[in-house]
């Protein structure tokens, strides 16, 4: 009897486990099954729903979200960017970069300048002499603080997978790339906004993509 009860339970752990698995999820994303412990999903793999830009400039690929492309002069800064906004959070991902000369980025407490293809705040750059630097999209228009890029490149996979890390919290940024911290930033003006949305961007310039996925969020108390 005892054997048959061992047996039963152990036919039910697989079950149990995709019951533990549950979805969830946070402010306005995109609900899907949690990836790790507090993080959920903000892009499905599959569409862009919760996310909105041009996309005749991203698109899906391999679970990916890829915006440029290899054949043409990419014209100006495009931007795909979260429905919902997030104020205190730890933002993860995977990037890579492809191309000559390639630019990029993820919007972190930022917005859209309205009838303008452009958006205004924090960027975690990627790409050029940028890499994991911490740029002021649109609004003061320069590098706020970067990284050692000798010490960087000891780390950095170029045309290949990268992962991102991004933790802000009340006026303070971290960044990390591949587990190198970055940046370490926090800022002093009184009038920057704390909260907005989430973006990922191809720069204008020589053709190029940017391909983002695995991108979760967890929001941070």
């Amino acid at each position: 009897m005892r054997r048959h009860a061992l047996s039963f339970v152990n036919a039910l752990a697989p079950l149990v486990l995709v019951l533990s698995i549950q979805s969830v999820s946070f402010g306005q994303s995109v609900t899907v099954k949690a990836v790790e412990d507090g993080f959920s999903a903000l892009f499905d793999g599959k569409t862009t729903t919760g996310w909105n830009g041009d996309t005749s400039v991203f698109r899906i690929e391999d679970n990916c979200i890829v915006g440029g492309q290899l054949k043409e002069k990419i014209p100006h800064n495009f931007f795909l960017a979260t429905d919902a906004e997030y104020n205190d959070f730890e933002l993860r991902l995977d990037f890579k970069l492809i191309g000559a000369n390639t630019n990029a980025g993820v919007q972190i407490r930022s917005e859209r300048i309205p009838d303008h293809h452009e958006m205004i705040g924090y960027q975690a750059d990627l790409g050029q002499k940028y890499w994991g630097a911490l740029y002021d999209e649109s609004r003061r228009r320069k590098v706020l603080i970067g990284p050692d890029l000798d010490e960087l490149n000891k780390v950095l996979k170029l045309e290949d997978w990268n992962s991102y890390r991004i933790v802000c919290k009340g006026p303070r940024i971290q960044l990390w790339i591949n587990d190198f911290q970055t940046v370490d930033y926090t800022e002093a003006e009184k009038d920057i906004p704390l909260k907005g949305k989430i973006a990922v961007q191809i720069h204008g310039g020589p053709a190029g993509e940017a391909w983002y996925r695995n991108i979760r969020i967890k929001p941070l108390k």
